[in-house]
């Protein structure tokens, strides 16, 4: 199944929907109307319950070069006699927690989120990388954090989510500077999952991973995500609480009996969510 829009594709290979950001002749730039589609799509897909999976790629040369600010400072009124500075705010930050809203649904998505990097991720590129569940990355990627060269604050998401994924050091220095970083440093502190030679390899291995992941129970695997999403909010004691309460709603399922036959009878198992 393939659906258009102007600037992504969304695909579906069985289990695993693809989100392609597709406008490579704007170097993937995020106009507004890339927010309302990114948003239309995940809501797609999480309303899918044959979708179990989701892997983000870009056509063109780079991953995304991150917000078009020309585009987007358009939607902001021109300051004139019938507008005020306080009217004009409200507008900006609307605008500004609407572009929040779509990528929180990436980061909330019930199935996992592969994000799959080549080229240049800046800006609102890395936004939509950080609330993705993997991040895997060609030898040619370049992350940074670039709002603090364009003198704004990165406000997407970055800065509330890479913390947890590589420490606080290393994203200050990343704000800070506003320099780019490379995929292999980018990979030695756990911004991303693993480094590839080229985009070709990337994308086998990308789509290898989300076809393993897609291949165990979705209702085992979307709890794992629910549990570790619990854990990264709250104490250990709660994290244990909700994990047990968890599988007592859970455990005895039908795929957990299927898993089990399928052992004893030394074949793969065919899991059916439920």
């Amino acid at each position: 199944m393939s659906e258009s829009y102007r600037l992504i594709r969304l695909e579906r290979h069985g289990a695993v929907a693809e989100i392609v950001l597709n406008n490579p002749g704007s170097l993937n730039a995020m106009q507004p109307l890339f927010f309302a589609e990114l948003a239309r799509a995940f809501a797609a897909v999480t309303d899918d319950e044959s979708v179990s999976v989701v892997l983000i790629w870009a056509e063109g040369r780079v991953f995304s070069v991150g917000l078009d600010l020309k585009e987007a400072m358009g939607l902001i009124p021109e300051l004139g006699a019938s507008t005020s500075t306080a009217a004009r705010n409200r507008v900006l930050y609307r605008i500004i927690r609407d572009f929040q809203a779509c990528f929180t649904a990436v980061r909330r998505c019930p199935k996992p989120v592969i994000a799959a990097i080549h080229g240049m991720c800046l800006g609102g590129g890395l936004d939509l990388a950080s609330a993705c569940d993997i991040r895997l990355a060609a030898a040619d990627a370049m992350l940074a954090i670039q709002e603090t060269k364009m003198a704004m604050v990165a406000d997407l998401g970055t800065l509330q989510r890479i913390g947890r994924l590589c420490g606080s050091g290393f994203v200050r220095e990343m704000a800070f500077t506003g320099n780019m970083i490379g995929a292999q440093r980018a990979q030695a502190v756990g911004l991303v999952n693993e480094v590839f030679a080229d985009r070709v390899a990337l994308m086998e291995a990308a789509r290898r991973m989300a076809g393993t992941i897609a291949a165990n129970s979705s209702l085992a695997v979307q709890g794992v995500k629910q549990v570790l999403d619990h854990a990264d909010e709250h104490s250990e004691e709660d994290g244990l609480e909700y994990v047990a309460q968890w599988n007592t709603n859970f455990f005895l399922s039908r795929d957990l009996n299927e898993a089990l036959q399928a052992f004893r009878d030394k074949r793969e198992p065919r899991f059916s969510g439920d």
